[in-house]
């Protein structure tokens, strides 16, 4: 979720392409008026059908509700990537393909930030001249608030990740801004004027650049803020605003017209309209997407009874794209609900589960291969291991009694969550429910939507124990590309909150915690990312978490649509930032 400047005019794809008026797109049509495939991956290698073209109207479609569309309060990676459309945070991604999406660019901030003690203060300057939506100047100040208030009022706004109240001086002394209403603020972050913001750590942090790439660094004016209500009235600093916006139904966008395109070297503006639909049927979702109509908001390709359809035709399947995106599948094992408190009755469910029935039920080997770790191969620190090994990787049914025998069980009774509307992972969770009923252990299959699957339920740690909750389902992409970008929010004890929660196995063991402290104030590279392998390590050898597989996303391209490049930013999602409209 970063980038630099000048750099930046490369950013869409190559200038011999980038016309201006005129479209690369316009001239590669098929016999039906729509645009013609580049081939299979294309959107991997490089940018689909580059142009600068402006006008028309871009849709996006959800299977059901995004956590929320306020840049302080979200966590899915597809919300991360799309709200850079109305909220700019101090850094972002380049728009690239592949491991080109990982490189970090200045957007709100003039450079990247200055570092000195040693790691533990970073220096950020605006870029001159910014404003928002009303016309109004954005400040320095503004950037301190939205930090304030999207981690120091957990009550309020529980979302997002709380990177920030982790680890920022003088945190434990600040309550917030809807309860602390002097004009300070939290005191380790400074604005000595309006185009600089400092920040001061408790401890090193070698990563910060990254940490500011969020869009809860995205400014927001405290005179506008009503907490969880600023979804509602959302003040844009990007290059598109709200006309609209009703509530689990459809988002509007339209082009801001106080955006200067001299201050953003990354935005192009170029739909007129940009509409979100939410709660469309899946189906309809790849109908839509293959029709040219739609983007896939979540990214996470498309549906078992499409793929079918699509990887057996020729001509669908050239307008695909099949990658890895630093994600990985697994299912948390809730330590905090009985007999899971127990480490014996921890592996029994790890040696108990077909990993190639979940991987089959999920779309098989091209929507994911079989993982035993839990960094993914394509993030640092990643070492290959398999602690519970089983001929095939299709379980062990003897070791998972024999271990169901040391924690004192001979039968388990429990839960396993997963979001009602997404049918793989409801696939998965069944093909688990059907492993796990071999050994002895019972869990029924308990579904809540993802829009409030963190908020309501599997995110909520005295919802699952009062639900036994063992077992959650879980999809999981780096917040950015480091080992401790991926491993932070879902294994430090201190990450777990009581309502947004994303270490649902509510690990809190001293030493990984002790291990992460270390690794991201350590400034060699190489050692850094060797602590991230003990982590991981560490982790797997308690069991908390059972890896199924290495996520691979396969995207229906829409061929009406111009500037498509899968960004490992995102997750293998397509870069939300220039996305325009071909004409018919």
């Amino acid at each position: 979720m970063r980038r630099s400047a000048l750099a930046a005019i490369a950013a869409i794809g190559s200038a011999s392409l980038l016309i201006a008026g005129c479209s690369k797109a316009d001239d590669n049509k098929n016999e039906n008026g729509n645009t013609k495939s580049a081939g299979a991956n294309a959107a991997t290698k490089g940018v689909v059908n580059a142009s600068d073209k402006k006008g028309g109207t871009l849709t996006y479609e959800l299977s059901d509700v995004p956590d929320s569309f306020d840049p302080g309060n979200t966590y899915y990676a597809y919300m991360y990537n799309l709200s850079r459309l109305w909220a700019r945070p101090l850094m972002t991604f380049k728009p690239g393909a592949g491991e080109e999406g990982n490189t970090l660019v200045p957007d709100l901030a003039a450079g990247k930030g200055v570092p000195s003690d040693g790691g533990k203060t970073w220096t950020y300057k605006l870029r001159p001249g910014l404003k928002y939506e009303d016309g109004s100047p954005i400040t320095s100040k503004d950037v301190k608030y939205a930090v304030e208030r999207s981690n120091f009022a957990r009550d309020v706004l529980s979302l997002g990740p709380n990177y920030f109240q982790q680890f920022m001086a003088d945190a434990d002394k600040y309550k917030g801004p809807y309860k602390d209403k002097s004009a300070k603020g939290l005191s380790s972050i400074e604005t000595p004027d309006d185009t600089t913001v400092v920040f001061h750590l408790k401890q090193a942090f070698q990563e910060f650049d990254y940490l500011v790439a969020a869009p809860q660094t995205a400014p927001v004016p405290q005179a506008k803020d009503k907490g969880v209500d600023y979804v509602k009235h959302i003040v844009s600093s990007g290059s598109y605003k709200f006309q609209s916006y009703e509530d689990g139904k459809q988002a509007v966008l339209v082009r801001n017209e106080n955006w200067d395109a001299k201050t953003d070297p990354l935005r192009k503006q170029l739909p007129d309209k940009i509409v979100v639909n939410l709660k469309v049927n899946p189906e309809t979702i790849d109908q839509d997407v293959l029709a040219g109509k739609a983007i896939d908001l979540a990214g996470a390709g498309v549906q078992a009874s499409t793929q079918a359809d699509v990887v057996t035709d020729p001509d669908k399947k050239a307008g695909t794209d099949n990658t890895f995106g630093g994600r990985l599948v697994y299912m948390a094992i809730n330590t905090k609900v009985a007999p899971f408190d127990k480490i014996e009755c921890r592996k029994a469910v790890q040696y108990a589960i077909d990993k190639v029935s979940v991987q089959t039920a999920e779309g098989g080997p091209i929507r994911g291969e079989i993982a035993s770790t839990v960094l993914p191969p394509d993030i640092p620190g990643y070492a290959k291991s398999d602690v519970y090994a089983t001929s095939g990787n299709k379980g062990d049914v003897a070791k998972a009694k024999e271990q169901l025998k040391a924690c004192g069980k001979s039968s388990i009774s429990t839960n396993i969550s997963a979001r009602s509307d997404r049918p793989q992972e409801i696939d998965a969770a069944t093909a688990i429910i059907n492993s796990l009923k071999k050994v002895g252990i019972n869990a029924s299959l308990k579904q809540y939507p993802s829009g409030k699957y963190f908020t309501d339920y599997a995110g909520v740690p005295k919802f699952t124990e009062k639900q036994n909750l063992g077992l959650i389902m879980m999809q999981w992409g780096a917040d950015w590309p480091s080992g401790y970008g991926f491993l932070q929010q879902i294994l430090n004890g201190k990450a777990i909150s009581q309502s947004g929660n994303t270490n649902l196995a509510q690990y809190d063991n001293k030493d990984v915690n002790a291990l992460l402290g270390k690794a991201i104030g350590t400034q060699d590279t190489t050692e850094r990312n060797s602590l991230y392998t003990q982590i991981d390590k560490k982790t797997m050898d308690d069991a908390v978490l059972v890896p199924l597989t290495y996520f691979k996303v396969l995207l229906a391209r829409p061929q009406n649509y111009t500037n498509l490049v899968s960004t490992a930013a995102f997750s293998g999602q397509y870069d939300y930032l220039n996305i325009g409209v071909a004409s018919k």
